[in-house]
């Protein structure tokens, strides 16, 4: 009866012990799994049973959220410390909004990771499983892999900025299904390959594909493109320029096509882009004369043919231009320049250095220019570059360049790797 009644108390005691540690420290105490098959870095996160979200849409993303933090292996600005909670909206980088299909509910609906450096292995399995998500931005990072396939189930998303990341592999193709998307920023990555032909089909507003190692033909569907702003610099685009992209008259207003691998002569068509501001195919390898039809280019403020091929008189018809303030053609083999065209030159607008223009400073040797002009050269259609497609007027009233000092060009920011462009384009 005795040795009962020990045991009894011995067990009272031990549980009574117990009951006190949970009491005085509640978080000292841990429950062990023995599977040693799995980490608890490799599962999923569980939503802890306590938290309570404003949504329940919140509530889906939240391990979504938190299996991309398990992942990230550089955070230099303490950016994840903040992902902690239920307060998703207050997260560092997450934005919420009420869904299109559901203006009751709350969501998050954009992600700004601009220049907070995080570094991840890949975004698959973070971005395209955020189904309410519109945009994404992400220059300045670290993040690296291939672009999932998933991401075109994402119907809202609308702005997608990669741009000075680590992205490798061929062309995003799943973005060609997204319906919604205007813009679009994959530059300074490590894409190669091809772009697809139908890109240019998309209605995008901006399109950023400089600084990759995109090598291919400029095809015949760029004219189709409806974008504002396209910059191609900085790959290996070859073959001519489209003369389909006269087509975009209506819409392209700064186009880069510099530093890349294009061959051909300059088509008449490249006149007909009334709205253009910026056209830019320097250092490629262009030759033949410059067409009269880029006097019909009124709205052109710099227009940049530097370092080709091309040769001849420069049209005084489009030395004409009012608007002009930043007129490049050196280190080309031209010949011949007219009274308004010295006047460029003498204001600073036009410059024409090492070429083979008699007369002037900085010029290329006799010898050079000879060896130039030993190989025959020609263009197909050569009356097509004396055709003004608009009605000329006196040469228009010349703007001081002063007036263009502080205007933010789009295209040569996206030059800048670190430059979010959505700030300048929308």
């Amino acid at each position: 009866m005795a040795t009962n009644f020990m045991l009894i108390f011995k067990c009272l005691s031990q549980i009574f012990l117990l009951f006190s540690l949970l009491i005085c420290f509640p978080n000292s105490l841990v429950v062990c799994h023995h599977d040693e098959t799995e980490s608890p870095a490799q599962s999923p996160p569980l939503i802890p049973q306590l938290l309570t979200f404003a949504d329940q849409r919140l509530a889906v993303v939240y391990p979504i959220i938190q299996t991309f933090k398990n992942i990230i292996t550089s955070d230099p600005f303490g950016i994840t410390k903040t992902w902690v909670g239920s307060d998703v909206c207050n997260y560092t980088g997450f934005y919420c909004d009420k869904p299109p299909d559901n203006l009751t509910a709350t969501a998050v609906a954009s992600i700004d990771f601009n220049g907070y450096q995080l570094a991840a292995p890949t975004l698959d399995g973070f971005i395209d499983q955020l189904p309410d998500l519109a945009l994404f931005h992400a220059n300045s990072n670290k993040f690296s892999g291939i672009i999932s396939p998933k991401l075109a189930s994402l119907r809202y998303l609308y702005e997608l900025d990669l741009s000075n990341n680590n992205f490798l592999g061929p062309f995003p193709t799943p973005l060609l299904t997204l319906p919604g998307l205007t813009f679009l920023d994959i530059r300074y990555n490590s894409f190669t390959g091809t772009v697809p032909p139908m890109i240019f089909m998309e209605t995008l507003d901006a399109l950023f594909l400089n600084n990759n190692n995109f090598i291919q033909t400029l095809p015949e569907s760029l004219g189709s493109t409806t974008a504002t702003f396209l910059v191609l610099a900085n790959n290996k685009f070859t073959g001519p320029i489209p003369r389909s992209i006269g087509n975009t008259s209506e819409t392209l207003t700064e186009v880069l096509f510099l530093n890349n691998l294009l061959t051909g002569c300059i088509p008449y068509e490249v006149g007909l882009l009334r709205k253009a501001v910026v056209f830019d195919a320097g250092n490629n390898l262009l030759t033949g004369p410059l067409p009269c039809s880029l006097r019909c280019l009124e709205k052109i403020e710099v227009l940049n043919f530097a370092g080709n091929l091309l040769y001849g008189k420069v049209p005084e018809v489009v030395c004409e231009l009012g608007n002009l303030v930043n007129f490049s053609l050196s280190d080309n083999y031209f010949t011949y320049v007219g009274p308004q065209c010295r006047k460029l030159i003498e204001d600073g607008v036009l410059d024409v250095r090492n070429n083979c223009i008699h007369g002037l400073p900085d010029q290329r040797s006799l010898e050079e220019c000879a060896l130039f002009f030993l190989k025959p050269r020609s263009c197909l259609h050569p009356s097509w570059f004396t055709i003004i497609p608009c009605e000329v007027h006196a040469p228009q009233k010349r703007t001081s360049p002063k007036r263009y000092s502080k205007r933010k060009l789009v295209s040569y920011a996206a030059l800048s790797r670190h430059r979010r462009l959505a700030d300048y384009v929308l």
